[in-house]
């Protein structure tokens, strides 16, 4: 059985829904960000980032234990290890790569910026707000565009570019966009939310996720303690 260490944020819905698309047992372990348990030295053996989400498979590829950091490391070794949500044919298989690449560089850390000055920064900075709230609109132009011309970000078939890129755009409202004016990323969001492997997944632990109010969270996430040594 395969143990995720996560929370529910939408780089660990990313691989609550492949896990779930996939059909493997697997236990979902929390980690409090909000209490600072990222930063517990058993987290930091398999997380050395300390950042969610991270698995142990007790059969890695070679029949040993195998701990892996990073949700697209984790989503790529999921669809190694099943044959699934990945294409076989290398052409295929790069441009899927290719759009979980620019979900890991470009959606995630834009849109997490963007969650940040608009929502959870003490102070409003108009100047940090525009940059992220425009960049996002730009991102989701993007995205509109490709699917303007496939059925899914990396191709004709659902893949693990669809499932990292979903979970970012769940809070579309919160990120000071209007997904009816992307009207082709639109139809490919309802799709797939239509998945009852992607409504499971987005349940798991769903119920911890609460607004974060209290300055012990604030500073944990966001202040000295990210940043001490350890």
């Amino acid at each position: 059985m395969i143990d995720v260490y996560s929370w529910p944020t939408p780089n660990g819905h990313k691989i609550h829904i492949m896990l779930e698309e996939c059909g493997l047992p697997y236990r979902a372990i929390p980690v409090n960000i909000r209490e600072g348990e990222q930063f517990k030295p058993e987290f930091l053996k398999i997380s050395p980032n300390n950042r969610i989400p991270a698995i142990t498979d007790p059969q890695g590829p070679d029949g040993k234990p195998i701990s892996l950091f990073e949700s697209g490391a984790i989503l790529v070794y999921l669809a190694a290890k099943t044959g699934k949500f990945m294409p076989a044919i290398d052409r295929a298989k790069y441009k899927v790569l290719e759009w979980l690449m620019f979900q890991m560089g470009g959606v995630g850390p834009m849109l997490g910026q963007n969650h940040h000055f608009r929502l959870y920064a003490p102070e409003k900075l108009p100047y940090a707000i525009d940059r992220y709230t425009n960049e996002a609109r730009r991102l989701y132009g993007v995205m509109d565009r490709r699917l303007a011309q496939s059925a899914y970000l990396g191709g004709d078939d659902y893949s693990i570019a669809d499932i990292a890129t979903f979970p970012w755009l769940r809070t579309w409202e919160r990120q000071g966009i209007v997904l009816a004016e992307y009207p082709h990323l639109k139809a490919w969001f309802e799709k797939i939310a239509d998945r009852p492997a992607v409504q499971r997944g987005v349940k798991v632990m769903a119920e911890l996720r609460k607004p974060i109010t209290d300055e012990k969270a604030r500073e944990i996430l966001f202040g000295k303690t990210q940043y001490e040594r350890r």
